[in-house]
């Protein structure tokens, strides 16, 4: 495998976040999930509109994954208000650390998990937060290895499912 390579992500990219988020929760959650429930996240999650706004907001900052000039992952945090669960001003949310199927196990999580840290430690945050569903072991266990622990739970919509998801923090 060539070398990867992290750029911040720009509004330009919003069509590659938009291919590589549809397709990797789909392959995902797809299984797990109803196709109604499935149809409505990704068009209320993925579309143009939302993704152009998060792209814009001063409060949350994109990082995709190359593999020489072929995207293959992305990574999205938040901070201030536009983390999904209110945080004091020291937290920054690792919101989505997605990777295309076929490079899972070659280290592209890994790198923009480690960009994630860098971007924290940068802004001076105190630690890293992240909610991760509860039937997702390995993403459980990859924040784990992490240094992750598990400090609350909430209800991530799924269409009409809700779900519980694991709140788990990393102190900086």
């Amino acid at each position: 495998m060539d070398q990867i390579r992290i750029d911040q992500a720009t509004a330009d990219d919003m069509n590659v976040i938009q291919l590589i988020g549809r397709t990797t929760f789909f392959e995902t959650f797809a299984p797990y999930n109803t196709e109604a429930n499935m149809q409505k996240y990704l068009e209320e999650s993925f579309s143009e509109t939302r993704i152009r706004e998060e792209l814009s907001s001063q409060e949350s900052l994109f990082f995709l994954a190359f593999e020489n000039e072929t995207p293959v992952g992305y990574l999205k945090l938040n901070t201030g208000t536009a983390q999904t669960e209110a945080q004091d001003g020291t937290a920054i949310e690792i919101e989505r650390i997605y990777v295309q199927r076929d490079y899972h196990g070659k280290k592209v999580g890994q790198l923009l998990y480690e960009k994630a840290l860098e971007t924290a430690r940068l802004l001076k945050k105190s630690y890293l937060w992240l909610g991760v569903w509860e039937n997702n072991p390995r993403a459980i266990r990859f924040y784990e290895k992490n240094g992750f622990a598990a400090f609350d739970k909430h209800i991530f919509k799924m269409g009409e499912d809700e779900q519980t998801d694991i709140m788990m923090k990393k102190v900086l």
